[in-house]
């Protein structure tokens, strides 16, 4: 976005040798020996921990963690019906997998190794715990990216020092939550306060709190079932609320278009990964946020995309058609080019396969020329919407659908519709008077309605233990039900087996890694 990042890598090296030649103090190279010495050189290490939720190569947030990487009833990718990922025919073999595995651990080793010399330089110790808090939780989060989609990993908390490091075994789930748990706790009081800052790219301390919020719902779920989370989850989200930092943007298209034209909105958006420039310039960490999941546009100045990502019906059907949040995720229209002219098309009402990702539109992109392949255009990791709608959960679980419970995610549908989120509105509002379990199918639903392609319906799927279930029902129903050209958008679905609930561990490291054990099937 606007906020200029500078990156930082660092590489450490070991010398041994009789040749005094070797033995010479190396002066033209960082190593942790002559680096870490200033405030700014804690500053630049800890932006280097950040960058490793981009990836040039689009495993993070750039592109594969919304996309490829997370797979559900949500969507299915155009035209793909050979074996590959994007219809989840792969093998442990496979780059995507392989590559979102080792960044990161790119990430938690420069995390490691900030930590080790975090007390290195003379400074304010504020501003030292800060730094510190920002690592530790980085480095839990890039854990929890680990843990949420291989299962156990190995726990490694300290930087690698050599090639010949002993190689670890796999801890198991519990004990990976457990690390995240402990890291993000430590952080949250050390970390800013987000009112100290005019962006939402860094960590702070309701950002912390989201995702400790998220992190207990996960834990209460599938695989570890441990139901005494859902406390925590309620009160990690109830911390953010009464923090008074956030609230509901009041338009929701308007959140998206800003994220667009690199505007910040820090009352909705509590964190958000940050892409610089559009690989027009040098050194750009930039993404593909409404190029990889945009709606079909042909025109490049208008900003393209190929419209690759298409909704399934099922995800269409969610949303009541007077709920203006389905014709802003999911594009009604598209742009052709034909003998130089770009015409918009509108779909049909019986379209629905042809349509497209529209959450982020290139149209509003204010950042000229345009890269037919990158922009500038942040990821939310977690909004204000998703931590009510994580309330409105954890309090059902908790005390069952009470007041707190519908209040939270009513406000949420309240703005969803464009109506003042404090009024009761009865047009929108959620059925009064359902039970526990009909409480959560009607929530299950909302979160897809509201967090759409933000890689959120898998995760969630999966920690409900729906998602083998929801993947084999998409399969059949597109088979009965798709136009005969759309009929392999189940292939991806049809292909999903038990197996799938977790990614292999790359053979990239269960070859040297002898200490691995794979995950079951793969």
């Amino acid at each position: 976005m606007k906020r200029i990042l500078i990156f930082l890598l660092l590489a450490a090296s070991t010398f041994s040798s009789c040749s005094k030649f070797l033995e010479t103090e190396p002066e033209d190279f960082v190593t942790p020996d002559n680096y870490y010495n200033t405030e700014a050189d804690l500053r630049r290490a800890l932006n280097g921990v950040y960058n490793r939720l981009i990836d040039n190569f689009g495993r993070m947030y750039s592109r594969g963690l919304f996309s490829y990487l997370a797979i559900s009833d949500e969507f299915f990718f155009k035209n793909i019906t050979i074996a590959q990922l994007k219809v989840m025919e792969f093998d442990a073999g496979q780059l995507d997998i392989g590559r979102f595995w080792e960044t990161a651990y790119q990430g938690i080793d420069r995390a490691n190794l900030l930590l080790e010399n975090i007390n290195k330089p003379d400074m304010d110790e504020t501003k030292r715990n800060v730094i510190k808090g920002e690592t530790l939780f980085l480095r839990a989060y890039y854990y929890f990216l680990l843990v949420d989609h291989f299962g156990g990993v190995p726990l490694k908390l300290t930087s690698t020092k050599s090639p010949t490091d002993k190689y670890l075994p796999r801890s198991t789930v519990a004990e990976v939550y457990a690390q995240i748990v402990k890291d993000m706790q430590e952080a949250e009081p050390l970390v800013s306060d987000i009112n100290g800052y005019n962006y939402n790219e860094t960590v702070t301390q309701t950002a912390v709190q989201a995702i400790l919020a998220r992190v207990f719902l996960t834990m209460a779920g599938e695989p570890l079932k441990q139901t005494e989370r859902y406390k925590d989850a309620l009160a990690y989200a109830d911390k953010v609320i009464s923090s008074g930092r956030h609230s509901l943007s009041p338009d929701y298209k308007q959140i998206f278009i800003n994220h667009s034209q690199d505007k910040y909105d820090l009352q909705e958006c509590i964190w958000e990964v940050g892409m610089f420039g559009n690989q027009l310039g040098n050194a750009q960490l930039a993404g593909a946020v409404g190029i990889e999941n945009g709606l079909e546009c042909l025109d490049e100045t208008i900003g393209y995309s190929g419209g690759g990502m298409h909704p399934t019906a099922r995800m269409f059907e969610m949303y009541d058609p007077a709920d203006p949040r389905r014709d802003w995720a999911i594009a009604p229209y598209k742009y052709t080019v034909a003998n130089g002219v770009t015409t918009k098309t509108f779909y049909t009402d019986a379209q629905v396969y042809d349509r497209t990702v529209g959450k982020w539109r290139r149209e509003y992109e204010t950042a000229t020329p345009k890269n037919r392949t990158y922009n500038s255009t942040n990821f939310p990791v977690i909004r204000y919407a998703d931590v009510l709608l994580m309330k409105a959960e954890a309090e059902n679980e908790v005390n069952g659908p009470n007041a707190d419970a519908y209040n939270a995610m009513n406000m949420v549908r309240r703005r969803g519709y464009g109506k003042p989120v404090n009024t009761p509105d009865a047009t929108v509002d959620a059925p009064a008077g359902m039970d526990k379990a009909a409480f959560l199918a009607y929530l299950q639903d909302e979160r897809a309605r509201e967090l759409a392609f933000e890689a959120m319906r898998k995760h969630d799927l999966i920690r409900w233990g729906l998602y083998l279930q929801h993947m084999q029902t998409l399969a059949a129903e597109i088979n009965a039900t798709a136009p005969s050209g759309f009929k392999y958008s189940g292939n991806a679905a049809k292909n999903v087996t038990a197996r799938n609930l977790v990614f292999p561990i790359p053979n990239s490291e269960v070859t040297v890694n002898h200490l691995i054990i794979q995950n079951p099937n793969w």
